[in-house]
C-alpha cells in the first residue's frame, strides 16, 4: 500500500492562503502568489497542459502525480472551486471529502466525488483503498490537513516553499497540538521561484 503524503504550496512565514478566500479568489486576495510556480514556465504537465512549468518545477509536479491514486480534500476546498467544475485538474483520480453534509447536487465530469461523514480515519482509509498500491495525496485545506496530522495519518509532507511573506492568511501547521512531531528530510529541489521539501514524519 502507497503513501499518504500532505502537498501544499505554502509561504516562507507558514500561510498556504490568504485572508477572504471566496469562489472567485479561492487561494484569497494575493494568494495566487503561491501558485505561480505552476504557471510560470513553458513545459505542460504530461498530467494536464492547463499547468505550464519551468522544468524543474514539472519534474517534480509530475513525478509527484505520477505516484498519486487518490485524492483527500478537504470540503471548504471542494467549495471554493465548486467541485472543480465535476472535474479535478489531475483527470482520473479519486477524490474523497470528509463533510457531514454532502451536497445534494454534485457537477459531472471526469472526477469521482466520494462523500463521508464518518471521521478522518475512514476518509483516508477508503481513499487508501482507491488508491490501492499508489500513494493518497492530502491537499487543501489546511482543517484536512491539520486533522490528517492530528490523527497521524499523514506518512510524508511535500512543501512547495513560495519565497514570500504574506503576512497574514491561513496557516497550515496551526491547531496541531504541544506534542513535537520529527521529521527526516528526503529530497530537497530548488528552483527560481519555488523550493520543494519532502519530509518523511517519523513514528
Amino acid at each position: 500500500m502507497g503513501k499518504v503524503i500532505l502537498d501544499m504550496s505554502m509561504s516562507l512565514d507558514g500561510f498556504i492562503a490568504s485572508p477572504k478566500d471566496n469562489r472567485k479568489q479561492g487561494l484569497g486576495e494575493g494568494g495566487e502568489i503561491l501558485h505561480e510556480w505552476l504557471f510560470n514556465g513553458e513545459r505542460p504537465s504530461e498530467f494536464n497542459d492547463f499547468f505550464k512549468l519551468s522544468i524543474i518545477n514539472r519534474e517534480v509536479f509530475d513525478k509527484s502525480f505520477g505516484t498519486i491514486g487518490a485524492i483527500v480534500a478537504g470540503r471548504r476546498t471542494y467549495d471554493l472551486t465548486c467541485g472543480w467544475g465535476g472535474s479535478h485538474p489531475i483527470h482520473g483520480i479519486p477524490v474523497f471529502i470528509p463533510t457531514h453534509d454532502a451536497p445534494k447536487e454534485v457537477p459531472e465530469g471526469e472526477t469521482t466525488f466520494t462523500f463521508v461523514s464518518d471521521g478522518m480515519e475512514s476518509v483516508v482509509e477508503q481513499a487508501k483503498t482507491a488508491a490501492d498500491d499508489k500513494d493518497v495525496q492530502v491537499m487543501g485545506g489546511a482543517n484536512t490537513a491539520q486533522q490528517c496530522m492530528k490523527a497521524n495519518l499523514v506518512d510524508e509532507i511535500l512543501i512547495h516553499l513560495v519565497p514570500v511573506l504574506l503576512g497574514k492568511g491561513i496557516r497550515l501547521f496551526d491547531s496541531l497540538g504541544p506534542e513535537k512531531i520529527h521529521l527526516e528530510k528526503v529530497d530537497v529541489t530548488e528552483a527560481s521561484d519555488v523550493t520543494h521539501l519532502r519530509y518523511r514524519i517519523l513514528k
